[in-house]
């Protein structure tokens, strides 16, 4: 049973390795001593760089790998049994999808319903209750019977956000959902997401490398570049934080340079972790550079 009511997730100090290519016995850090909860019903935007180790920190909490060094609990469980519950619904950045395969966009949808039940048992009526509940949340019962191969790009991703939340999930985790949208497409997104956080009283989890799509749906931000440094709402995170994070991106352009992260303000709530990577061999008594 779960052991920490009130948390969705718990990562303590969770470290993973990857094996590094082409030396044997070496080994790449993706993540290091990451240390953070969320709170249920809350809508988390994870920002970061890319390879700053979001996408591993995703499949640590879908249970797809094991972490290094540490533990991750989802709802109190392990994120296998997580998912194995059916807590756990998830959208993933690349939609996979067959256009030419003769379904529609009810049966898609069913398919995330179908999980939850036995290979050899049939769609109940409330199975296909909580089926159309979930294309009507997404604004799609026009084209319930529509082919999947008929639907433009936002109908297919809005077809497999109901397909995610058809189970009756309890975590949602999206995965660079906004990838390519423009403002007005990230913010309608963020208005779908916040129906479905309200009806549903679903846990989101938002991974992303661009700002406004975490401040389009979330309430609260952990920055994360291999390891944690910032946990708290948006309107706290400051310029700094930001050019700590992508640190690695702006020395691709500028070269090497300072980053005192003591300048970020940071949150007061002691539930929070923060940790702050200093490279650039900084000091607490160090003036402003």
């Amino acid at each position: 049973m779960p052991t920490v009511p009130g948390f969705a997730v718990e990562i303590n100090h969770v470290s993973y390795t990857y094996p590094a290519w082409g030396v044997d016995g070496a080994t790449t850090p993706a993540l290091e001593d990451v240390n953070f909860t969320i709170d249920e019903e809350t809508k988390l935007g994870i920002l970061g760089p890319n390879g700053g180790g979001k996408s591993t920190l995703i499949k640590l909490i879908l249970g797809i790998i094991k972490p290094t060094a540490g533990s991750v609990r989802v709802f109190g469980y392990s994120p296998i049994e997580a998912r194995e519950r059916g807590l756990i619904g998830y959208l993933p950045q690349r939609i996979e999808a067959d256009r030419d395969w003769p379904i529609n966009v009810e049966q898609v949808v069913g398919l995330g319903r179908a999980c939850r039940i036995k290979p050899w048992k049939k769609l109940g009526a409330d199975d296909h209750a909580a089926i159309a509940k979930a294309i009507e949340l997404v604004g799609l019962e026009d084209l319930a019977s529509r082919p999947i191969g008929a639907l433009s790009g936002g109908q297919l991703q809005r077809v497999m956000i109901a397909r995610a939340i058809a189970g009756n999930p309890k975590l949602l985790v999206l995965d660079e959902p906004t990838v390519g949208v423009d403002i007005a497409g990230q913010q309608r997104f963020g208005k779908l997401i916040e129906t479905l956080h309200r009806e549903l009283d679903l846990t989101v989890i938002l991974v992303s490398h661009d700002m406004r799509a975490i401040a389009a749906v979330a309430d609260r931000v952990a920055c994360l570049s291999r390891t944690l440094h910032f946990h708290d709402t948006p309107d706290g995170l400051t310029p700094a934080v930001l050019a700590q994070v992508f640190a690695h991106d702006v020395a691709g352009v500028f070269g090497d340079i300072h980053i005192d992260a003591h300048l970020a303000e940071t949150c007061d709530d002691p539930s929070h972790a923060h940790q702050h990577q200093h490279d650039c061999g900084c000091s607490e008594n160090e003036g402003d550079a």
